[in-house]
C-alpha cells in the first residue's frame, strides 16, 4: 500500500487546469493551494511542512555553538592523538574534523542552520585542525628534553670523573632569564598553533599545499552541513480553475 505521509523532499508534477493534485499527498488541490519550493500542495501539506521547518533562534544558535565546540575539541583530540601516536603528518584528517564539527552544530541547533552557523563551523574546523599542532609540538618538545636531560647526565658523569684528576675551577654563574608567565605562554601557543598551516607551508611547500588544500574542503565539509533548509513556502494562491467552476 503508498505511504500517505508527505514527502516533503521529493515532488511529482502533474497537471490539467482544475484537476491538480497536491504533490506530496496527491489529494486534489481545492480553491486554494501553496507552493512548496516549486510543488504545488494543499494547505495542510502546507501546514506541516511549515510545522516542519526547523525555526532560528538565539537559543538555538547558542546550543549551536556549544555542541561545535564540544565537536571542535573531539577534533582537536583525534587529530593530535593520532599524530602523537602515528608520527604521521596526513592532512585527511581534516576532513574527519569537518565532519564531526559540522555534525555537532546541526545536532546542537535541532537541524536549524544558516550562513551563521556556516560560518561559526568554518571558524571551529580551522581552530580544531590548526591547534592540534599545540600538543603535538608539546609531546615532541617533551620527548626532546627528556633525551636532553639523559645526555646531560652522561656528560655530568664523564666531567666529574675528569673533574676528579684536574684542580678545580670556579663554576660558571648562569644566567638568569626573565619566566614568561602561564597566561602569555598559552597564548603564544595559541597563535603560534593558528599560524602553524602555514609555517609547515613554508617549511615543505609541497606537502604544506596539499594539507592547506585537504584543510579548505573538511571546512566545505561543514559548510554544507551547516547550510540552511531550502525548503520555502509561498502562497496561499487561488485556484481560478476551481474557483470559476465552484461558482
Amino acid at each position: 500500500m503508498p505511504d500517505p505521509t508527505p514527502q516533503f523532499g521529493t515532488a511529482e508534477y502533474a497537471g490539467v487546469p482544475g484537476t491538480e493534485l497536491c504533490q506530496f499527498c496527491h489529494q486534489q488541490i481545492g480553491i486554494r493551494y501553496y507552493r512548496i519550493n516549486s510543488a504545488m500542495a494543499c494547505p495542510g501539506c502546507a501546514e506541516r511542512a511549515q510545522f516542519e521547518l526547523p525555526k532560528d533562534s538565539h537559543s538555538r544558535y547558542l546550543r549551536g555553538l556549544m555542541f561545535g565546540i564540544g565537536a571542535a575539541a573531539l577534533g582537536l583530540i583525534l587529530y593530535a592523538t593520532f599524530e602523537i601516536v602515528t608520527g604521521w603528518i596526513i592532512g585527511y584528517v581534516s576532513l574527519a574534523v569537518g565532519y564531526i564539527v559540522g555534525k555537532g552544530i546541526k545536532l546542537g541547533s535541532r537541524g536549524a542552520g544558516g550562513r551563521k552557523y556556516q560560518i561559526t563551523a568554518v571558524v571551529l574546523t580551522y581552530a580544531a585542525v590548526s591547534l592540534a599542532a599545540v600538543p603535538v609540538f608539546i609531546s615532541y618538545a617533551r620527548s626532546h628534553r627528556n633525551l636532553q636531560n639523559q645526555q646531560q647526565v652522561q656528560q655530568q658523569q664523564t666531567s666529574s670523573e675528569s673533574a676528579q684528576a684536574q684542580p678545580s675551577s670556579p663554576a660558571p654563574q648562569s644566567s638568569t632569564r626573565p619566566r614568561m608567565s602561564f597566561a602569555e605562554a598559552l597564548l603564544r601557543l595559541g597563535l603560534i598553533g593558528l599560524a602553524s598551516p602555514f609555517f609547515y607551508l613554508a617549511e615543505n611547500p609541497v606537502g604544506g599545499l596539499i594539507g592547506l588544500v585537504i584543510l579548505a574542503v573538511g571546512i566545505r565539509i561543514a559548510w554544507r552541513l551547516c547550510a540552511g533548509t531550502e525548503m520555502e513556502i509561498y502562497g496561499p494562491f487561488e485556484n481560478a480553475a476551481k474557483a470559476a467552476f465552484s461558482s
